[in-house]
């Protein structure tokens, strides 16, 4: 992956940044200082998802300061977004203004001590580390939007496998992790300061040599839900309040790892429920020690490697898209589960082999149908990244 397969759009700071007045509250804090402030203003991070947790990540992350954004989203901005993806606006929707470069212009608003390159694109095994600023071989690449390796990697997306990419990436190169995940009134976030080296050796990494390495995702859960048990925002709704909280925790984890705080970073996996009005803090500590992780222990990135990528493909004179999800040994959709979260869209036909149903998505009719393996034909658009937009909407990803 090159600059010229993926065009990222860019917002050069314009303000000097020896002017550090703005941030005078923060660096007061302890911890920050103007020290603390220039590793900030130094750093860059690749923001992977610009939706209803990336909007507040990369508006919080800029306010602090972080010199370089990288965020990338393949997705348009649609008027049922604008309840929780708090940097866009109805000029946005009528624009047709993709997420990441609405983002961008916004940003240059806020605050311009702050880099921002844009990318509209589909986050995937061909491109992470490129964009991670990393190339296999773990030098830096110097094509790519970031220039260099990232500091860190903040999660907004909205489905397992692109997180489990994202891990396998931040493990592979020693780069930290911050995930999350909101979606209904419940959420979750947990920030990964990764194992670089084989268990019982040490790594190199600032954070490894200090003691404070953790668990990474896959230490945590070993395999992601299959499509279909995980609810969506679309099938299950989300309120705001839940993905600010976890949004503005990942920065808040963000910000001490790129201060260098290292001692203040939670060792806990943040589980909250609105609704029910329960906050937890869940222990995770021992989940290296007590697991054989194919990732941080085995050095296997599956997920890197593309073994459990989705595939498209264009039917030709069919206007339609088929997705292939690759599923665990012996793993098959739960017709009857997803089933109920269609219906709430509309009817939905079928039967043990296949489920047929009419969605309309952003005033755009679409018909998806989904057979028992993982895979779905969306009929309506020959363009793979709506395909799987829809997909990720309506089934889960």
């Amino acid at each position: 992956m090159t600059a010229t397969d993926t065009q990222a759009i860019e917002t050069q700071a314009t303000d000097t940044p020896e002017d550090l007045s703005r941030y005078h509250r923060q660096m007061l804090l302890p911890g920050f200082g103007e020290a603390g402030q220039r590793k900030l203003l130094g750093a860059t991070a690749l923001v992977v998802g610009c939706g209803a947790l990336g909007t507040v990540i990369a508006n919080m992350l800029a306010r602090a300061g972080v010199g370089h954004l990288v965020i990338v989203d393949r997705d348009f901005i649609e008027m049922t977004n604008l309840q929780r993806q708090v940097l866009f606006d109805e000029d946005d929707v009528a624009n047709a203004i993709p997420k990441a470069e609405a983002a961008r212009a916004k940003i240059a608003k806020i605050n311009s001590q702050v880099n921002v390159s844009a990318v509209v694109d589909d986050v995937n095994h061909t491109n992470i580390e490129w964009l991670a600023g990393v190339r296999p071989d773990g030098s830096d690449a110097a094509d790519s939007p970031a220039g260099r390796k990232v500091d860190i990697i903040v999660d907004g997306v909205d489905n397992f496998e692109t997180r489990y990419l994202a891990n396998d990436c931040a493990v592979k190169h020693g780069i930290p992790y911050v995930y999350g995940g909101a979606v209904g009134t419940v959420g979750a976030s947990y920030p990964i300061l990764p194992h670089t080296a084989a268990p019982g050796t040490t790594g190199e990494t600032p954070w490894e040599r200090e003691g404070k390495a953790t668990p990474c995702l896959r230490c945590i859960f070993e395999q992601a839900p299959p499509p279909g048990l995980n609810p969506t925002c679309d099938t299950a709704g989300v309120i705001g309040p839940a993905v600010s909280i976890v949004a503005n925790f990942e920065v808040l984890e963000t910000l001490k790892i790129l201060t260098g705080n290292l001692d203040a970073v939670s060792p806990t996996m943040l589980n909250l429920d609105l609704w029910g009005n329960t906050v937890r803090q869940f222990k995770v500590a021992r989940a290296y020690d007590i697991s054989d992780c194919r990732c941080c222990h085995r050095r296997d990135f599956e997920f890197l490697d593309g073994k459990f990528a989705s595939g498209t493909t264009t039917l030709c004179g069919r206007n339609a898209v088929q997705i292939t999800q690759k599923l665990g040994d012996g793993q098959k959709l739960d017709f009857a589960e997803i089933t109920k979260r269609l219906e709430q869209h509309g009817s939905v036909n079928g039967s043990r082999f296949m489920l047929r149903t009419d969605i309309v998505d952003n005033g755009e009719p679409y018909e998806l149908t989904l057979f028992t393996d993982g895979r779905a034909i969306i009929k309506g658009t020959q363009k793979p990244a709506v395909a799987k937009s829809i997909y990720a909407k309506y089934v889960g990803a």
